[in-house]
């Protein structure tokens, strides 16, 4: 697969910005000239000739008799317009030599690619840990915008990229926050992610934000912050590996129904809406086993109150999360079932 263009936030922009307002000096150099010439007695066109002729010390010669008004006028328009023209030129030939200006375009071209994204997954923070992340979404077909600030370390990221300080809205925004789904805050520093957690929430306070913590009392200041979910990932590491030890059958059943793609069984969730036909509805009467061939193992309610193992009498109400196994058609017959509304 190709490299995929990068999308640099301030340093890219820091010399094209120069250069442009650079450039807005020149022509009101230009303008001043023509215009203190034109005050002189001079015809506009001559002024104009005057002005350019000044300004680039070509020297041709002069339209009038100059008294010292005008010659004073002349000598601080040579020094204005020829330091701003070298001045303009220098970071011109920045820009080019620099590569900068292809980096700006690729820029733009990845700023309209990212316009068209939505519903994806920021993730800020290109370590171990966002790499982990980044690639089980992308087994899950889950589109992936990853915000570092280290344009090495992301050279050779496939997903659309934004270089940049991830604690910025500035940066956030240019990921394309406001259409996003979720936000992984996988800094190395926990400062760092409740600033991005905190700057996540305001940007899109729909946003399920999962943040990264690597002190025990670092978790309930990104909860304060905003996050939905806070992930030590020590912490979980450690459980794996005690369960591995403890129920190794059980720990390698659920790793691979939950990450292995070639496997025919996979585990997911379910929301149902308020519309849905499931909705009121009880499991016996849904009959959702033989209507889809999957499994129903819990059901969650909208206070996070998990039913394990729930029975045929169970009640489906609005906004609860069916979480179930099956096959991948099983589990596509039952997202439809979800989504199909009453009539």
């Amino acid at each position: 697969m190709r490299r995929r263009e990068r999308t640099t936030v301030g340093a890219v922009n820091s010399t094209i910005v120069r250069l442009r307002l650079a450039l807005g000096m020149v022509a009101s150099v230009f303008v001043v000239g023509m215009l203190g010439y034109w005050s002189f007695g001079l015809s506009p066109l001559d002024a104009a000739y005057q002005t350019i002729t000044t300004v680039t010390t070509v020297g041709f010669r002069e339209f009038a008799v100059f008294g010292t008004a005008e010659k004073w006028f002349t000598m601080v328009l040579i020094v204005l317009g020829v330091s701003t023209v070298l001045y303009t030129f220098t970071l011109a030939v920045q820009v080019v030599v620099e590569g900068q200006l292809r980096e700006f375009v690729g820029r733009r071209r990845m700023d309209r690619e990212l316009s068209k994204i939505s519903g994806h997954t920021v993730v800020c923070g290109w370590g171990r840990v966002g790499r982990a992340v980044a690639a089980d979404l992308e087994r899950s077909g889950h589109p992936v915008v990853v915000v570092d600030i280290d344009i090495d370390r992301v050279a050779d990221v496939l997903h659309p990229v934004v270089v940049g300080d991830a604690t910025l809205d500035s940066t956030l925004r240019a990921a394309g926050l406001e259409r996003a789904s979720s936000l992984i805050a996988a800094l190395e520093g926990d400062a760092e992610n409740l600033f991005v957690t905190l700057s996540g929430r305001s940007i899109n306070p729909n946003l399920f934000i999962v943040a990264r913590a690597r002190q025990d009392e670092s978790v309930p200041k990104l909860a304060n912050a905003g996050a939905d979910r806070v992930v030590n990932p020590q912490e979980l590491g450690a459980a794996r590996m005690a369960s591995f030890v403890a129920r190794p059958h059980v720990a390698e059943f659920i790793d691979v129904v939950m990450h292995e793609r070639s496997l025919e069984f996979r585990m997911q969730e379910f929301d149902v809406p308020p519309e849905s036909v499931l909705a009121g509805r009880t499991l016996k009467d849904a009959n959702l086993r033989e209507a889809s061939g999957a499994l129903v193992l819990a059901l969650r309610s909208p206070d996070g109150v998990f039913t394990t193992n729930p029975t045929g009498d169970t009640h489906i109400q609005p906004h609860h999360i069916i979480i179930a196994v099956g096959t991948a058609d099983d589990l596509h017959r039952l997202g439809e079932l979800t989504r199909r509304r009453s009539s």
